[in-house]
């Protein structure tokens, strides 16, 4: 793969703000304009501090569209849960009217005279056009581009408008067109096949072009208005998404997720005249996901949206080409998006301020009268489900002085675990098995790494008193799991792990690159919202691929041997290139109706194949999703049949390796890629993890904070692998967790306390809800409700499940501070 393109295109960095910015690398107090100075700690090692005021808006705000008078702002909350489109006074600050929408996703319109807002309808295939009366949002008319989700894939996403010459364009990224309308009789005048996924499109002022970014071709295609076709292509950086310009027509400005950049057009020459590097430090670490992008009023100001690196860069653009970094200001979790109106910037924040508590749910909740007598099961306002639980915020941001976005800027840098140092020598210590620098020295060759679904650390061991667990919320204690539990008191116990997925479509890419792509960060909720769209995260389509791979094309660049046991592998096969070749074929991929003790037993006969021609990979990926469960359908395996039948064949591959002639030189991972499926009375991240290894701390208890990236930084180090994204490069390697001194003690596997054979039989009503739900791949059940049939399949039907305590994670580490 070519890491880098435009070679011969100058690259203006963040650099050049650096010697300023690390002068100050500490927590900035009282910043001028800043309303929220107070420090945020998330569950992935990363902080917030936004600047501004704020407005609440909805479930994964994607797209702000400010009307020509200013006088209007609307958004589309795209998320899991309600979607809906807000609208807004950006002079008062107050929101106007939110209307529910059916299905919603980024494209957003106003019309020239303010009278209508044109809306993508996403997987319904049609544009909504609202009218704007006594600014609320009326009864929407519909354009249709095709029949509704499943019959046709369309999903329209940017959209752009020519009153005057009553035309609408739509571009979309299931089946990769461009739609031309006629608004009189709302007909099809023109679809175009654009050969890719496009994001956003742009009509030029003199409406003789549009611009198309085509988010999975890393390229904008220009379509002539006249001669009804694409006339030139001008090729960006990677994923490129938002499209701006200037008033004038003469440069574009495009964001480049993948590569943290923004391509600046000449669209007189038709070409990139630079490349603006929106991270914070100097680096081809994926990472930073610019994926939004405003103009000053005064159009020399450019301010660029970091979705992954939670801040604004601003950028000096008067003289486009020669441009030049002001700094950074702070935003909310995961910017999506930001608009200019006057003196002020707004950003949409899509996960809003903070990791945050559920009290509703997932479960029933008990309602007592006054007496505290039980009464029943209370209505619930919304459940909080972690695939909608982290609403979206408005920052709204007065345009900061040069002192303003210079104390901005330092706390930026404070509030980002990455730099330059952690990306050469990690957090780790030294003289440790877990070298701290890339290619250091360890006592440890091979590496397994298993991953099993979706459960919460006090699902399992929430019943182990040496650790922070909730009794009261274990489903699977040590009788269902006693291999789960003995290998966390014979090697490690970590009570402080957080998984940086909120699902499995994001959770696998997290699982395997330190990193999920803006496509599916984005995407994943319109599936698990059931609102169509297909599960396409784990290599079955491009455009979800970080930019440069997973970490087994990693392995294969430095020569590192691997293999994969079911992971990215389907019934057909692998379903990524790097794994032709590298994948055992008798292991079984994913499918519920098959042990995980089955699959142990393939992987035994194909590991001891391998052993005897000391062929073993040096980096193994296995499976283990048996846990994840099939609810109470009648006729499957009960849930605690089949978390003890995980729970056994864990057990098994780890007495197996222990007992071979490699044990000595072996370390065993073990995550969730998730921890959706529960509550959790810490926080809805924090899951069950393990590390197993002659080199491990026996029977120790390690309470450090830990994560899906730091996993991945430990085995990485290991193995002498570069970090894959700025956020393995920043995380802390589980180094704590080992000892220069090895125990070569093999485990002993313990036997099943239940039977593995025990399937449901009893017809209820959690057996009815399970019988319609699809079991056949990983999360197409719906969570909130399987995680509720499983609770009671193991408490009794009429059993009511204890409301879940999660923190809202404000920030540990201002309390380290004051103690």
């Amino acid at each position: 793969m070519q890491f880098f393109k435009n070679h011969s295109i100058l690259r203006v960095s963040t650099l050049l703000v650096l010697p300023l910015l690390l002068a100050t690398y500490a927590l900035a107090q009282n910043i001028p304009g800043n309303s929220k100075p107070a420090k945020v700690l998330l569950p992935n090692g990363w902080s917030l501090s936004p600047a501004g005021r704020s407005l609440p808006l909805g479930d994964l705000p994607l797209n702000i569209q400010i009307s020509a008078s200013q006088k209007l702002m609307a958004v589309t909350n795209n998320g899991q849960s309600k979607q809906s489109i807000q609208l807004i006074d950006p002079q008062s600050e107050k929101i106007l009217h939110d209307q529910p929408i059916g299905k919603a996703w980024y494209g957003l319109k106003f019309s020239a005279d303010e009278k209508k807002l044109y809306a993508s309808g996403a997987n319904d295939n049609i544009v909504l056009v609202y009218p704007i009366i006594d600014k609320k949002l009326g009864k929407a008319d519909t354009i249709i581009l095709g029949k509704a989700w499943p019959k046709e894939k369309i999903g329209p996403t940017g959209i752009e408008v020519d009153d005057a010459g009553n035309r609408l364009y739509a571009v979309t990224k299931e089946n990769n067109s461009l739609y031309v309308f006629d608004l009189r009789t709302k007909k099809v005048l023109n679809k175009v096949n654009l050969g890719s996924e496009a994001y956003d499109c742009l009509l030029s002022p003199d409406k003789a072009k549009l611009y198309i970014s085509l988010w999975g071709a890393d390229k904008l295609a220009v379509y002539d208005i006249k001669a009804q076709k694409i006339s030139s292509e001008i090729f960006t950086e990677s994923h490129p998404n938002e499209i701006i310009q200037n008033r004038t027509g003469k440069y574009l400005f495009v964001a480049n997720a993948n590569d943290n950049s923004v391509s600046v057009i000449d669209t007189k020459a038709g070409k990139v005249i630079e490349v603006i590097s929106t991270a914070l430090y100097p680096t081809r670490l994926t990472g930073s996901t610019t994926n939004g992008l405003a103009l000053s009023e005064d159009e020399k100001t450019l301010y660029v949206a970091n979705a992954d690196n939670n801040c604004l860069a601003v950028f000096n653009v008067s003289n486009p080409g020669k441009s030049s970094s002001k700094g950074f200001i702070p935003t909310g979790w995961y910017p999506t998006n930001v608009r200019v109106a006057g003196k002020k910037i707004f950003v949409s924040n899509g996960k809003g301020f903070t990791s945050m508590a559920n009290p509703d749910g997932p479960q029933p909740i008990k309602k007592t009268d006054d007496s505290g007598v039980h009464i029943g099961i209370s209505a619930q306002k919304e459940v909080q489900y972690i695939g909608g639980l982290f609403k979206g915020t408005l920052s709204v941001i007065d345009q900061p002085t040069d002192t303003q976005l210079e104390s901005f800027s330092k706390q930026v840098y404070a509030n980002t675990p990455y730099n330059k140092q952690t990306e050469a020598i990690s957090k780790g210590l030294a003289n440790n098995p877990v070298p701290n620098i890339q290619g250091g020295k360890s006592p440890i060759k091979y590496v397994f790494y298993v991953i099993k679904e979706n459960r919460t650390y006090d699902q399992v061991f929430g019943d182990i008193k040496e650790g922070n667990g909730d009794p009261s919320l274990c489903i699977f204690p040590e009788k269902v799991t006693p291999n789960h539990h003995a290998l966390a008191r014979e090697f490690v116990l970590l009570d402080n792990f957080y998984v940086d997925a909120e699902v499995s479509a994001d959770g696998h890419n997290w699982s395997m690159a330190a990193y999920a792509t803006d496509y599916t960060e984005k995407t994943w909720p319109t599936s698990y919202g059931s609102r169509g769209g297909t599960y396409d995260y784990e290599g079955s389509r491009n455009i979800a691929y970080p930019r440069d791979g997973y970490i087994w094309d990693y392995a294969k660049r430095v020569g590192i041997s691997y293999r994969s046991y079911g992971e990215f592998v389907t019934k057909d096969g692998p379903t990524t290139k790097s794994l032709i070749g590298h994948i055992a074929a008798k292991y079984p991929s994913y499918n519920l109706d098959i042990k995980d003790i089955d699959r142990i037993a393939a992987f035994k006969s194909d590991f001891d194949s391998l052993l005897a021609i000391n062929s073993v990979a040096q980096f193994n990926t296995i499976r283990l999703g048996n846990d994840h469960t099939s609810g109470q359908r009648i006729g499957k395996l009960t849930p605690t049949a089949q978390v003890a039948d995980n729970d056994l064949a864990l057990g098994l591959l780890v007495e197996h390796i222990s007992n071979s002639s490699i044990w000595n030189e072996s370390a065993i991972f073990v995550l969730e890629d998730d921890a959706q499926n529960g509550p959790d009375h810490v926080d809805a991240h924090r899951s069950p993890a393990f590390v197993i290894s002659p080199y491990t701390k026996r029977n120790s208890v390690n309470s450090s904070m830990f994560s899906t990236s730091g996993m991945l930084r430990t085995m990485e180090l290991i193995l002498g692998l570069p970090p894959m994204s700025q956020y393995d490069a920043a995380a802390v390697p589980l180094s704590d967790c080992f000892t220069t001194t090895p125990d070569f003690k093999p485990y002993k596997v313990k036997s099943a306390n239940v039977d593995l054979e025990q399937r449901n039989v009893a017809w209820n009503k959690s057996a009815k809800r399970s019988q319609e739900w699809n079991f056949a791949r990983e999360d197409a059940a719906p969570d909130l409700d399987l995680n509720e049939v499983v609770w009671k399949s193991v408490k009794g039907e009429d059993s009511i499940m204890p409301a879940p305590r999660r923190s809202a994670f404000v920030k540990l580490e201002q309390k380290k501070k004051d103690d």
